[in-house]
C-alpha cells in the first residue's frame, strides 16, 4: 500500500527553497504518528531537506546521484534506487506494506496512480512558495476523515487534516 503525507497551503505550495515555508508543530507531530514504524520513501532533495535520519523509519530514496548511493551504501536505515524501475519493482515486491510517500513532486507524480491513500495537511494560509504540490484528481478518492483546527498558541495557523482512500 502507497500513502502520501504531505502538507500545502491554500495555494498548494508545499516548499520554498527546499525547506517548509512554515513551522507548524501540530502537522510535525501528525507526520511522525502517520509515519512512525513504516517505510518512508522521498527523492533526494526531500532527503536532504530533513535535519536527520528519522527515527524507527526504514528511508528509500530515489537519487540518479551514485556518490549518493555510495555514501549509504553500509548504513541499513537508507536504501537508495538510481531509477524509477528499481524503485517500482521494489514497491510491486513489498505492496503489504504500507510505504509513506513523503515528496517531492517527482515522487508524488511517480505515484499518482497507484496511491492508495492520501494523508493531507491544508494550512490555511498563503505562503511564499516555489514548490506545488502536482495535481491530485480527487474524484478517485473518497474522503474517510477531516479533522479542523483553529490557531493556538503552539500553531499560528487553522489546519485540516484529511484522509482520502481510493475508490
Amino acid at each position: 500500500m502507497i500513502t502520501f503525507v504531505w502538507a500545502e497551503d491554500e495555494q498548494h505550495g508545499i516548499g520554498y527553497q527546499g525547506h517548509l515555508p512554515w513551522h507548524l508543530p501540530a502537522d510535525m507531530k501528525h507526520f511522525k504518528e502517520k509515519t512512525l514504524g513504516h517505510p518512508v520513501l522521498m527523492g533526494r532533495k526531500t532527503f536532504a531537506s530533513l535535519p536527520h535520519l528519522l527515527p524507527k523509519r526504514q528511508h528509500l530514496v530515489l537519487t540518479h546521484n551514485i556518490d549518493f548511493q555510495k555514501k549509504y551504501v553500509d548504513n541499513p536505515q537508507v536504501s537508495v534506487f538510481l531509477n524509477e524501475q528499481d524503485l517500482l519493482k521494489y514497491l510491486a515486491a513489498h505492496q503489504a506494506d504500507d510505504i509513506k510517500a513523503i515528496g517531492g513532486v517527482s515522487i508524488f507524480k511517480l505515484l499518482e496512480k497507484q496511491v492508495d491513500v492520501l494523508e493531507k495537511t491544508v494550512i490555511h494560509h498563503r505562503f511564499e512558495v516555489d514548490t506545488y504540490m502536482p495535481e491530485i484528481d480527487y474524484s478517485d478518492f473518497k474522503i474517510i476523515k477531516k479533522e479542523q483546527h483553529e490557531p493556538d498558541e503552539r500553531n499560528k495557523f487553522a489546519y485540516d487534516f484529511l484522509t482520502y482512500k481510493r475508490k
